[in-house]
């Protein structure tokens, strides 16, 4: 065991030689998880106040690198948004179905665009109650539709072998992309329910309903329950992509597909799975392309016997089949220090910068990021952050870049301060209009690399940026555009004189 540690410890003080010395990554996917669902603390604000929080949340993840949020809009089958379909969320004012009288997803958009971050409408499907003591708002579908759920010990969740419960949960997602300006539709690890000890999921009406006219005989249930989940995703992302091409549809399961010992190409892991507890087969997800990109939950700790982080980093970026893939990290288990009084961080983050399948990291709960738990925000400022990163262009509906830049000039503003301003090129197609852009600062004569970071001056949805006074060494400025998958349009060059 000890000479297992030294081998490992080793094996990161490489990694670290190497990593430092290469150039940081232009394109890396920083998120974090807003979560919703149990957060009383909302209920207690009024518009101005939680207005006010949640910008000095964005500014804070900002500060910290993140350039994507994923935030719960759809906790139990209520919303955080004006929806035509579900009432408002019990979670913005205490009682469910009260208008909160404006729109924290709308407000949450813009104020996310603003700073140049992704915002990422998280919901639960199937899930539409955590405790029966919590009632339902009058005109909630459940009462329009009772025989859509079923009681499973203290939750009441949609019958995924419904057809009909499907339909009205890809009605929901419709009616979510048509109206807000999101940038993907995000689900986590609950499908079916989190099995608890002595409690039968109640569905079997449905499937002698659905299951016996899909084909199914009665040993063939657990088959047909990744049936019904296999649908709603196939579907859910031909919904979103045929609506909005730019809008990515994204997952973030739970950390184990399969263990080995049901399975060969499962992972050496002694944990509830996602196939064979949730229904939930993310793997054909992948190789199906049905969902853009996939951020499993790695939570445990390095070397934790049951389900090792290192084993399962390894195993998902094997089974990646190519596609984009994050991974999704645990602050408060990642911050804990060990023996020595160190954390695991580094050595995660590490592992995941040595394996260029990887791409980025998600973390939860952004609370504990807004809280600087153990220092991580400090660490990952002057680390792994250190420098601006744009998103991964890995939406495969549009690799094509935007036209570059137009009328780059520099000049003196009405303050007598100088400024440099261009215009995006004109068109009428979503797909190529510039959604952002990157400044890239020179000096004059050095190589233009736009690969590095570290020559990024500033990435904006301005067109103008005030050039700072302490520039005395004339440098050369670099202009591109960004489109909404993150395509970078051909360089436009000027000096500053």
């Amino acid at each position: 065991m000890q000479f297992l540690r030294f081998r490992v410890l080793f094996l990161l003080l490489i990694l670290s030689t190497v990593l430092s010395a290469q150039v940081p990554p232009k394109r890396e996917f920083r998120a974090a998880w807003v979560h919703t669902v149990g957060q009383t603390k909302y209920a207690t604000m009024p518009k101005d106040t939680m207005q006010a929080y949640f910008i000095g949340l964005l500014d804070s993840l900002q500060e910290t690198g993140i350039n994507a949020v994923i935030f719960q809009v759809r906790p139990e089958a209520d919303a955080w948004y004006k929806s035509q379909l579900e009432p408002w969320s019990r979670f913005i004012t205490g009682t469910q179905g009260k208008d909160p009288g404006w729109d924290p997803l709308e407000f949450l958009v813009t104020e996310c665009h603003k700073r140049n971050m992704e915002l990422h409408a998280w919901l639960n499907p199937y899930r539409a109650r955590t405790t029966l003591k919590n009632p339902f708002a009058p005109g909630h579908v459940f009462f329009k539709h009772p025989d859509w759920f079923i009681q499973y010990a203290d939750l009441t969740w949609f019958d995924p072998g419904n057809p009909e419960c499907r339909s009205f949960i890809k009605d929901v997602v419709r009616d979510l992309v048509l109206h807000y300006d999101i940038d993907a539709v995000h689900m986590d690890d609950y499908f079916y329910p989190y099995p608890v000890a002595g409690k039968e999921f109640g569905d079997g009406n449905s499937f002698r309903i659905y299951g016996f006219a899909m084909g199914f005989t009665p040993d063939r249930k657990t088959d047909w329950r990744r049936e019904n989940v296999n649908i709603l995703i196939r579907d859910l992302h031909a919904l979103i992509h045929e609506i909005k091409p730019w809008v990515r549809f994204g997952i973030s399961p739970f950390g184990i597909w399969r263990n080995q010992k049901t399975d060969p190409k499962g992972s050496m892991t002694n944990g509830l799975s996602n196939y064979d507890d949730l229904y939930a087969d993310v793997l054909t997800w992948v190789q199906k392309d049905w969902i853009d990109y996939n951020i499993p939950q790695l939570y445990w700790g390095i070397g934790y016997r049951a389900a090792d982080y290192t084993t399962l980093l390894k195993w998902w970026a094997d089974n990646n089949f190519g596609k984009p893939l994050y991974i999704g990290q645990d602050v408060l288990r990642t911050m804990k220090l060990d023996t020595s009084g160190r954390s695991q961080l580094q050595r995660k983050m590490l592992l995941a910068a040595a394996d260029p399948r990887i791409t980025g990291h998600c973390f939860w709960p952004a609370y504990e990021l807004e809280n600087n738990a153990g220092h991580i925000c400090d660490s990952l400022r002057e680390n792994y952050f250190k420098y601006p990163a744009l998103l991964p262009a890995d939406n495969t509906f549009d690799q094509l870049p935007p036209k570059p830049v137009e009328e780059l000039y520099w000049g003196k503003n009405t303050a007598g301060k100088s400024v440099l301003s261009w215009k995006a090129a004109p068109t009428s197609v979503e797909m190529d209009k510039s959604a952002y852009f990157v400044v890239y600062r020179f000096k004059k004569g050095a190589e233009q690399d736009l690969s590095d970071p570290r020559n990024i001056l500033k990435i904006t949805r301005e067109t103008s940026i005030e050039i700072p006074s302490w520039m005395k060494s004339k440098p050369v400025f670099v202009v591109t555009a960004v489109d909404r998958c993150h395509n970078e349009s051909e360089p436009r060059t000027i000096e500053f004189r």
